[in-house]
């Protein structure tokens, strides 16, 4: 294979060569690169790739979902694959001489939390280096990757982790994908203390926008149209400035569990539909992610009606958690422990979907418009990416949430009849109209940037205490 084979750069030159490694893969010349073409015709430039990986490359770049890639589609991929790559090479090329040597790729693992010795490093780039320099020049490191999938890289997805650390004091994020090293050493289980510890502190400081969002779900309606200064008004008057935080202990103690749950779960799921890949790609993540959150969520579901239950309680009316679960299971049986356990399962998968989609929406964007030497997005782009993408997820999950909460809660409402939740979304639909199924939405979101803020700024200092190493 020439050094510049897959050149895609500009010049007069570019259709032409763009063009001719077309007809070189078009091996039947039928004007569409399918997963056979691509295997022999790489085969013709000397280039070998697993199916597995040729599949992801005509995946990636079939924009029709014909199962090929025409000349518009190929180009395409080519020119959005490069744009990463480089990305990436200036990302390792920490000398900025236009080369990489084996130091450099010692050094650039070791920053992913992988270490390797020089010797190995070495054999990386004696599989690219074609002039005998052991250096990696822009055209030798394009060339080796082009033809390869994009949705791996390292360098890309360090910088891009869907990062749990982002909480918004809901529990349907898709758990943090962490390095083969970083189990080894146990990195991951301080990421998970520290971010627990995070979530904690946000959910503290945000918890009477909370307790006022759970009031306005169960008890606004259009006769009773509690407003956010009104709700908290009435909160002050019944129980003092203490009962702000009502709810907020069960709130902070299921974190843990739940986080553990979930991570384990996520790491079994990810081998049972036969990922060897260290992450996953979004289709996967969503349903690793999702089936790994219905896992943690039925887990723990009963602290999430004692959640409800306790941020509804009226003075005096439980001494504690202990007491609450206590007088529920008296009253009530243990079914009341998992009431609101359906529309809570199916609001999983929106909710996930959603964060996930958008979320790869806005970081491919931002690669394709804005990144130039780096493939780091900085903290702002990070919390903003993750913010707007998690604030979508409840929004569409949000009817489901509501229902949930309003179910949990039936049994501490004098008035109506117990409702399933066809019954309860009828009612909704019927008494409050469609504005009826997001009462809360306001104190909901106006606690999702400062979740966000302060849960990234405790997350930083834990991370620091607890030695660990991004």
């Amino acid at each position: 294979m020439s050094a510049h084979a897959f050149d895609i750069c500009g010049g007069s030159e570019q259709e032409h060569r763009l063009k001719v490694l077309f007809q070189v893969l078009d091996v039947n010349g039928d004007g569409g690169i399918c997963v056979n073409d691509l295997t022999i015709g790489l085969k013709k430039l000397g280039v070998h790739r697993t199916e597995h990986e040729l599949m992801k490359i005509v995946k990636a770049g079939d924009k029709d979902l014909d199962g090929q890639l025409d000349f518009k589609e190929f180009v395409h991929y080519l020119r959005d694959h490069e744009k990463k790559l480089r990305l990436v090479f200036k990302s390792l090329d920490k000398k900025n001489d236009g080369r990489i040597d084996s130091q450099e790729i010692v050094q650039s693992l070791r920053d992913l939390g992988v270490n390797i010795s020089e010797e190995q490093a070495e054999k990386v780039l004696k599989s690219m280096d074609k002039n005998g320099t052991m250096t990696i020049d822009w055209n030798e490191w394009r060339d080796y990757h082009l033809l390869h999938p994009a949705d791996n890289i390292p360098e890309i997805i360090l910088h891009w982790k869907h990062s749990t650390i982002l909480d918004v004091g809901e529990s349907m994020m898709v758990p943090d994908e962490f390095t083969a090293e970083e189990k080894k050493s146990g990195m991951w289980w301080r990421h998970l203390v520290a971010g627990g510890g995070a979530g904690a502190v946000s959910r503290t400081c945000t918890a009477p926008l909370d307790r006022l969002k759970v009031m306005m779900q169960v008890h606004a309606s259009k006769n009773n149209s509690m407003h956010i200064a009104g709700g908290f008004g009435q909160m002050i008057r019944e129980g003092g400035l203490r009962s702000l935080w009502r709810g907020n202990g069960i709130n902070v103690i299921k974190i843990a569990p739940e986080s553990a749950i979930k991570f384990m779960a996520y790491e079994q799921i990810k081998r049972l539909i036969g990922s060897n890949q260290e992450t996953l790609g979004i289709t996967e993540r969503l349903v690793a992610g999702s089936l790994a959150g219905a896992i943690a969520q039925s887990s723990i579901y009963p602290m999430e009606v004692l959640k409800t239950r306790l941020a509804l309680r009226k003075t005096g009316q439980y001494s504690g958690i202990l007491d609450c679960a206590k007088q529920i299971f008296q009253k009530e049986g243990v079914a009341a422990f998992y009431k609101g356990y359906i529309p809570n399962m199916l609001g999983i998968i929106p909710y996930a979907g959603i964060d996930l989609a958008v979320y790869e929406t806005l970081k491919n964007s931002w690669l394709q418009r804005f990144a130039t030497d780096s493939a780091d997005p900085g903290v702002f782009v990070l919390l903003a990416c993750g913010t707007t993408s998690s604030t979508c997820g409840q929004l569409a999950s949000y009817p489901l949430a509501l229902v949930r909460t309003r179910m949990q809660a039936q049994a501490t409402l004098e008035e109506g009849p117990q409702m399933n939740m066809t019954g309860l979304f009828r009612h909704i639909i019927r008494t409050e109209g469609a504005a009826g199924l997001y009462r809360g939405l306001a104190p909901n979101f106006m606690k999702v940037i400062p979740s966000v803020s302060i849960s990234y700024v405790v997350y930083e200092y834990l991370k620091i205490a607890l030695g660990v190493q991004c």
